[in-house]
């Protein structure tokens, strides 16, 4: 299968499904949700939008690696919460309700923050000229198509065929599944031969991104007292990003596979942070009930 072909097809329609699973199981009250615990969500928010792009510049710059890969690392960060951070969240007796609000909140803002950012990273890692890859309106334009947009057409689905987008959401989640798995594949087939350095390079960062930016949510939302449900949902929801959408960007936008290798590692990685937060979870619900 040619690159251009996974980054200018596949990729789109995997994302878009996975988008669209998402809007399924939203409704216009997770957007209301700010209003009843409006703490929670601007710390929520705050540490993923604000103290995790920080905490992955931190990172690429101490880490040796080269620049694409930075530049690749950089684009984890800038994302926003996947749709695993929910199911996770309920898998570890975390807050469902606010980790769904803040999905949706970060999944809206980072369509406008991820192109000014990553032109702004682009610029530092890559060289000043190469920020017209990036070109902020069409970027724009393109996240809102692959993000926003089905987000909108599965929201619209459940309010008007609830048992349809019931049975829908089924299906998308787990075609999702399938394709990332697939693009996963076909990019370390691609890179197969340079994959060994790219997994030097990078592995360490990502482990650090992944830890660090999950101690910072879960101990940033203990220090100014939220419940133990929120800080574990916020942990997780600043932990776990959304890699199917920067394997998006950097194989797809800027049509770079060397830059979407550090969110494949991403990818398969959170998940075993996934597995230890549903553990630490249970345990800390076991022992602080609400």
């Amino acid at each position: 299968m040619e690159a251009s072909f996974l980054s200018a097809v596949i990729l789109p329609i995997a994302l878009a499904i996975i988008m669209l699973g998402m809007g399924l199981s939203l409704v216009p009250d997770d957007f209301q949700r700010v209003k009843k615990y409006p703490k929670a969500v601007s710390i929520g928010l705050v540490s993923q939008l604000v103290f995790l792009p920080i905490i992955g510049f931190i990172i690429a710059k101490v880490v040796p690696m080269q620049p694409v890969i930075a530049m690749g690392l950089m684009i984890v960060a800038l994302c926003p919460g996947g749709v695993s951070s929910n199911i996770i969240t309920f898998l570890a007796k975390g807050d469902v309700a606010l980790s769904v609000t803040l999905t949706a909140f970060s999944s809206v803002i980072t369509v406008f923050t991820i192109p000014v950012l990553a032109n702004l990273a682009y610029q530092h890692f890559i060289g000043q000229t190469a920020a017209i890859a990036l070109p902020i309106g069409a970027t724009i334009a393109q996240i809102f198509l692959m993000t926003l947009f089905p987000i909108g057409l599965g929201m619209l689905l459940r309010q008007m065929f609830p048992k349809f987008a019931l049975s829908l959401e089924k299906v998308t989640n787990r075609l999702a599944g399938v394709l990332l798995a697939t693009i996963i594949l076909l990019l370390i087939i691609r890179e197969w031969q340079r994959l060994p350095d790219f997994l030097l390079q990078v592995g360490f960062g990502v482990v650090l991104l992944n830890f660090i930016s999950m101690f910072a949510g879960f101990y940033i939302s203990k220090l100014l007292n939220l419940n133990p449900p929120q800080q574990i949902c916020i942990a997780i929801e600043v932990g776990l990003q959304n890699g199917t959408l920067a394997i998006a960007i950097t194989a797809g936008l800027l049509n770079n596979p060397d830059m979407a290798i550090p969110a494949a590692v991403y990818s398969l990685f959170m998940y075993l942070t996934g597995f230890i937060a549903i553990r630490y979870g249970r345990k800390l619900a076991a022992t602080n009930p609400l």
